[in-house]
């Protein structure tokens, strides 16, 4: 669906917004704004990472859109972000998305009021309303990884849980890496000749990508953490069970070596045979419960 939001009369600029575009449609507005076809077959890749593109009468950006999805194993590109494509020059703008998007509604608003006349400031406005989308996504994610956190200090263990740090991982380092990706976008929008409004774009475009790394580096540490200590679990257990396994082990020879039926056995004949031997386990038992107090092992 095509719409155009501003015409050049009236506005000074025109806003092209087409959002799920059939081929055919796409193609008819590259002819008219003389677009490069391979710009063209990028808008149509729903997994295109962010970009951005210099060409002689105009510029184009691709911008990856945080989709709001909080489902525990979307950790997807396409899952995770919409795309949006944008091409721009000082008499036209032309936007291209598959997914409607409501702050679309909130920049007209705001040309028709007049306070935005260049496309740039459009722009601008476009980028920061897309990176709001992973500052609202940034506080769930820190949520998460708190949660997590907690359960694996104060709480048992569980499959479900390494499956959770897992997916969440998978979503900060994506995200993060969508922000990095787009750079280039924030460094040609904010560049020498901006202004306030850019300068806001790019703090929170460095806002974010501080949250998101010290995110990705929390989840990782999470881990860590998670394998050390069911590692320490596991060194515990067998630790318990060596330590019943040495206290048993001279018991079990004492008994294995009266228990081989020889017939020329002379304790067999003893009538104080039977009690030595369970003096003599119990002297070997009590001897090893003070050996392993003595190396501090109990």
């Amino acid at each position: 669906m095509v719409q155009y939001l501003t015409e050049e009369n009236g506005n000074g600029f025109t806003w092209i917004d087409i959002v799920s575009p059939a081929k055919e449609e796409l193609e008819k507005i590259a002819r008219e704004y003389d677009l490069h076809d391979a710009l063209v077959r990028d808008c149509l890749q729903p997994d295109h990472l962010p970009k951005f593109e210099k060409r002689e009468h105009y510029n184009f950006i691709i911008f990856r859109v945080h989709t709001g999805k909080d489902t525990l194993e979307a950790d997807s590109v396409q899952e995770l972000t919409n795309k949006i494509a944008i091409f721009y020059n000082e008499k036209f703008i032309i936007t291209i998305h598959r997914t409607a998007h409501p702050f679309t509604a909130t920049v007209k608003s705001l040309i028709d009021s007049r306070k935005y006349q260049h496309t740039e400031q459009v722009l601008n406005e476009v980028l920061l309303k897309c990176l709001l989308t992973y500052d609202t996504a940034s506080v769930q994610l820190t949520k998460s990884a708190d949660f997590y956190e907690e359960t694996i200090f104060l709480r048992s263990k569980k499959a479900s849980l390494l499956k959770g740090l897992y997916h969440l991982k998978r979503k900060v380092d994506l995200l993060h890496r969508m922000l990095v990706l787009s750079s280039e976008i924030v460094d040609n929008v904010d560049n020498a000749e901006g202004n306030e409004d850019t300068r806001n774009t790019r703090d929170l475009y460095v806002k974010l990508q501080n949250v998101y790394a010290s995110a990705s580096e929390n989840v990782h540490q999470l881990l860590q953490i998670y394998f050390s200590t069911s590692s320490q679990k596991t060194n515990d257990t067998m630790r318990i069970l060596t330590i019943f396994s040495v206290f048993f082990m001279p018991l079990t020879f004492i008994a294995g070596i009266y228990g081989m039926n020889f017939k020329y056995m002379p304790e067999l004949g003893w009538k104080l045979g039977y009690p030595g031997v369970m003096l003599l386990m119990a002297i070997v038992t009590v001897l090893i419960f003070f050996w392993f107090k003595r190396k501090n092992w109990l």
